[in-house]
């Protein structure tokens, strides 16, 4: 039996000419929070007093509950067979600052997804101008496939799309793959960290390595 031990979900919504903010914003954001809520079993519940804590349930349906950082890495670094078993990391993936939030506040968007997700990561106007600048304008020799490979895609001459989620060029592939590796410590700084707060991606990383290393088929 195959599962899951973590989720990432991209969240993109481009702004039509002539318009301030996407129209399908407030509907991927309620895509985000249904996928996000519904994948694992531990969930997210407020105190009287607005705290955040999290409830999973065991085998018995005994629910246990606790803050909800603490009890999500008291998940991810156990060995608890009934509170991993149903348990998927989520992660949300977004950008273009025009949608989600202003520099000064979060539209009720993001805010929805921030609340839905276990981590909320937000690619910055920086990190995605520098990947298009060295991959696409004016990449290196051994970048070039990728910038073939999006002037294939998006050309009025196309054949077909090859540069998208979905579908990637064979050989694009290969050189993301290795740009990302060879600059990986810098592409991290390509991302905030809206949720959970006062986290770094670091952690995200560690705690991806710690579900990945576990033995699965004996969890379930």
């Amino acid at each position: 039996m195959q599962k899951p031990y973590a989720i990432f979900e991209c969240k993109r919504v481009g702004v039509e000419e002539g318009n301030q903010k996407g129209p399908q914003t407030i509907e991927k954001a309620k895509q985000g929070a249904y996928v996000a809520r519904s994948a694992s079993s531990l969930q997210k519940i407020r105190t009287d007093m607005g705290e955040k804590y999290g409830i999973i349930y065991r085998s018995n349906n005994k629910p246990y509950i606790k803050p909800y950082i603490e009890l999500m890495e008291e998940i991810i670094y156990s060995d608890d067979t009934e509170l991993l078993k149903k348990f998927i990391l989520t992660v949300g993936v977004v950008s273009n600052h025009g949608n989600w939030f202003t520099a000064e506040n979060h539209n009720k968007e993001l805010k929805v997804l921030a609340q839905s997700y276990d981590w909320l990561i937000f690619l910055t106007d920086n990190g995605l101008a520098q990947f298009i600048v060295e991959l696409i304008l004016n990449p290196k020799k051994k970048y070039l496939k990728v910038q073939e490979a999006f002037k294939n895609s998006y050309t009025a001459s196309k054949k077909r799309n090859v540069f998208t989620k979905v579908k990637m060029d064979f050989e694009a592939d290969a050189v993301l793959l290795k740009y990302f590796s060879d600059n990986l410590k810098e592409i991290e700084g390509w991302f905030n960290i809206i949720a959970p707060e006062r986290k770094k991606i670091s952690e995200l990383k560690k705690e991806l390595i710690e579900l990945r290393s576990k033995n699965w088929k004996k969890i379930l």
